[in-house]
């Protein structure tokens, strides 16, 4: 069965969740403010940089099956099924700001009021929202509309950027956080086609669903900053982070993934998320010590590292660097929070020359820092007369460069190495300074 969908929003979530229900033959009509934008995806180029979601956008709009508007009275009016796919930016004092989720939860049930609409609308929280959000929204419905028809439903998404057409496409499990029986079985039947191979539907009730988002991605982001403060231990007593990362991760108990130790974890989602649980634990009384202190962690590693560039050097103001890297994780263009940031901001401060290079993230870096940073053409230009090369974002062609290649372009053979992505014994064979993280074997340099 196929559904007339109306997305409100067009960010990673909603742009990538749109374009995968057009995917499965429902009727994707994406709303969003930004007529430039509209227009853009309209042409059938895709504002943000997802592997594989130009393609299959294309595909759903040319299949007559996904398209997109400004108007939101149109959505409202032709869709069964209402996803809020907007931004829920932290606060000042932690909170998320839910001002966007709220100002157009009121601005659907005046239209359905002023249409005089009387068919049963579904309307979801897709964004991520502190508990008691669906609450908030449906008391919106529940007292502008004498004769209520509208279900509102918790449905987080769990994408990852840089594998959220895939995530979206074959998610590992679909969370749906409802009290109505009818809600509950439209939103099964939605996601049916994304489950064939047996991942589950968890079906709760709204606030669970809602904690599960933070929970998750607070859970995440502890193990990152578990092992980025034993990193800081391991440099300490000589030990290395990536050999116990091993003999940790084989034990199914713990997992193989999220325990590479770096520079911290930024984006989108884990800061603004982490924050936003410590927020509503702190206003209920019940703190989440841990997660206060997976927070503070990410917050002292990056500097740990930036120390680790000024203590190397004498004389900052006359120091020349490349960066390798500004997106806050590989296969994405998304800056935000993003590690390589904090570092370009501080080592500006004293008088350092930066020369950056990353494969999709130099035009937002651009929007960021305009000409107070120079931007070269490839990894290899970059590095060209530098003091030092600093790798801040682990994309894969800078896992293999041509070593004899960076002796030539370098004036000094000095790698800071903010990923692991080189062999601490290796580097110093082959004739190079190498700072990583959280590494046993280090050598004085002089």
């Amino acid at each position: 069965m196929s559904f007339k969908i109306g997305v409100i929003g067009t960010g990673y979530v909603g742009l990538v969740s749109g374009t995968s229900f057009a995917a499965t033959g429902n009727e994707v009509l994406c709303i969003d403010i930004d007529e430039k934008k509209v227009e853009t995806m309209k042409s059938g180029k895709s504002p943000i940089y997802e592997p594989g979601l130009e393609h299959l956008l294309v595909r759903n709009i040319k299949e007559g099956r996904l398209k997109f508007s400004t108007n939101l009275e149109e959505a409202v009016i032709k869709s069964q099924v209402i996803f809020l796919c907007l931004p829920t930016p932290p606060s000042e004092d932690g909170s998320a700001d839910l001002q966007h989720v709220l100002k157009v939860a009121n601005q659907i049930a005046d239209i359905i009021l002023s249409n005089d609409l009387k068919d049963e609308k579904i309307v979801v929280n897709k964004s991520t929202v502190p508990v008691g959000t669906a609450a908030k929204v449906s008391g919106i419905f529940e007292t502008k509309l004498e004769n209520n028809t509208v279900s509102v439903v918790s449905n987080p998404e769990f994408l990852r950027e840089g594998f959220a057409v895939e995530d979206a496409m074959k998610p590992e499990r679909v969370v749906i956080g409802t009290s109505s029986a009818t809600a509950e079985a439209i939103m099964s039947d939605l996601y049916q086609p994304f489950v064939r191979s047996g991942n589950p539907i968890f079906i709760m009730d709204e606030k669970s669903a809602e904690v599960t988002k933070y929970a998750a991605n607070a859970f995440l982001a502890t193990k990152i900053s578990f092992m980025n403060d034993l990193s800081a231990y391991c440099e300490k007593v000589g030990a290395d982070i990536e050999q116990i990362r091993s003999g940790i991760g084989s034990d199914s108990r713990i997992g193989k993934r999220f325990l590479f130790a770096g520079v911290g974890y930024g984006g989108s989602c884990f800061p603004k998320d982490v924050q936003a649980l410590e927020y509503s634990a702190d206003l209920v009384g019940s703190p989440l010590h841990i997660v206060k202190a997976t927070r503070k962690v990410n917050q002292e590693q990056i500097y740990r590292f930036i120390n680790k560039i000024k203590n190397r050097f004498v004389n900052l103001s006359e120091l020349k660097i490349a960066l390798w890297g500004l997106a806050f994780k590989p296969d994405t263009d998304d800056v935000r929070e993003a590690p390589s940031f904090v570092l370009i901001e501080e080592l500006l401060k004293e008088g350092v020359s930066i020369t950056a290079y990353d494969q999709e993230a130099m035009g937002n870096t651009h929007h960021h820092f305009g000409d107070k940073i120079e931007y070269a053409d490839d990894m290899y230009s970059c590095c060209e007369g530098k003091d030092a090369l600093v790798i801040v974002t682990e994309w894969n062609a800078f896992r293999n460069p041509s070593f004899d290649k960076l002796k030539g372009l370098l004036k000094r053979k000095i790698v800071f190495d903010g990923r692991n992505l080189f062999q601490p014994e290796e580097m110093d064979s082959i004739g190079f300074e190498h700072y990583p993280v959280g590494r046993g074997f280090m050598k004085t340099y002089k």
